[in-house]
Order: structure tokens, then sequence, then C-alpha cells
């Protein structure tokens, strides 16, 4: 199974540029941040099961999940209409396991939805523990875990993404038995998967690890490979993969 995670900040905006075609070699692709409410007829015909969970509110969040394996069941959300409003989780259930497409909430500037977010992590961590298969979670985190996750981490403590509360409950996260498959693979500083529009920061590779593939440490032996496909563009993230034989 080739899984594919992308916040694309606009999916139209992403297709008016052109669908890159490597991404319709995945098996499943997951997008965030759609800011739409309607599956564009770009994708469909292209040989996938699309299933689309939009924000209420217009041209914000929301999540999107095209699949060439119909799965056994799909659910939308975590069972909490606060968070379930904004269009944050798609879970397609198979045979084997869960994958799941997630988009966590940003703390915002002045750490105004940091509240929000920590709400989020905690109930869609109890969430997962309902699940009683194993899972692959992918998607937009919007947290650089550790220093080796983030360019600049001395001028970045305490904003958002970067709070000592949201890394501590990724370190939670993690210990409750799931992996971080990209760190499986690779050890090496400097990769990342968001990069700021300012600055030229892409250019400059100054940049935030904040999307990511997580499995249950149940499946971690089934992960062959998992990456950052920095050179594709069309997005201020980088799509990540993770393959699962």
């Amino acid at each position: 199974m080739k899984i594919l995670t992308w916040n694309v900040n606009g999916l139209r905006s992403l297709l008016n540029k052109g669908i890159p075609k490597e991404i319709l070699e995945f098996d499943i692709i997951m997008f965030q941040e759609i800011k739409t409410d309607s599956i564009p007829e770009e994708l469909k015909g292209l040989g996938y099961e699309i299933y689309i969970n939009p924000a209420k509110r217009k041209g914000y969040s929301g999540t999107l999940t095209m699949s060439k394996l119909k799965p056994i069941n799909v659910t939308f959300g975590i069972g909490n209409e606060d968070f379930d409003s904004e269009g944050r989780v798609i879970s397609l259930e198979f045979k084997d396991y869960y994958v799941i497409n997630a988009y966590f909430p940003n703390a915002q500037h002045g750490l105004t939805r940091l509240d929000y977010k920590l709400s989020f992590n905690s109930l869609f961590e109890k969430y997962l523990s309902k699940l009683k298969k194993p899972k692959i979670i992918c998607g937009d985190f919007n947290v650089a875990h550790k220093e080796i996750d983030i360019a600049r981490p001395k001028d970045n403590i305490n904003n958002p993404g970067f709070t000592q509360q949201e890394r501590d409950w990724m370190t939670h996260f993690l210990d409750l038995g799931y992996v971080d498959a990209f760190r499986i693979f690779h050890k090496e500083p400097n990769r990342y998967s968001w990069w700021t529009y300012r600055f030229h920061a892409r250019e400059k590779n100054i940049g935030w690890r904040i999307d990511y593939c997580v499995v249950s440490s149940d499946i971690v032996e089934r992960v062959k490979d998992c990456d950052i496909m920095d050179k594709i563009m069309g997005s201020d993230h980088a799509p990540v993969y993770i393959i699962v034989e």
C-alpha cells in the first residue's frame, strides 16, 4: 500500500496549477486544508473512491481522501462537534488496518488556539484508542516535535507549532505505542515539510517538519519506506509518503 499525505493549502488552487503526476502513483492520497466543500471535477474519473470532510465555515480547513481500494467503512470526524465542524479527520477502515487522514489545529499567533488544539489532541488520542486494528495516521500535525525538526529552534521557542505543550503531547502520543515513520529511515537534520512563503524560505530550506506519517507499533514491521517529497511544488507544504506492505 502506497500512501501519500499533503496539506495543499487550498485544493482548487493546487488543481489550477496542475496536479503533479507523481502523486497519482499512490493507492491512497490524503489532502488537508482543502478549503472547499465539494469534490472538484478534476479528481473524478482518476480511479479513486473519494471522501470529503469539509469544514462548515466556507473556505476553511477540511480534508479529502482518495483511495483506489474500497474501504470496509468510512468515518468522518472524532465524535465531537466542536472539532468535527472543522472537517479535520477522515478514517478509512480496511481488513488489516485503519488509514487516518488528520489535520490538527494550528495554535495560532499569540497562542489563541493552543487550548483548543490541546483539547483536540486529547480527544483524537481517545478516538484512536477505540479503533481495534493497527493504525496508519498521516497528515499535518502542526507541530515540530524536536529541534531537529525545525531550522531555527531557538528563534521559535513558544511560537505556535513549537510550544513545549505541543511538543510534550507529541512525545506522549508516541510513547503510547506509535512510531514516527519518517525517523525510522531518516536520522539526518535539515529535512522539512513546510516553509513560509516569505523570505525565500523554501529556497534557503528554512523550514519545519510538521507533516507526519505515524503508525501504531503493531504494524511498524510492515513499513518499508517513508519520505518527504520536497521537490513537489504546488503548496507551502511538501507531500509525505509511506509504503506499507
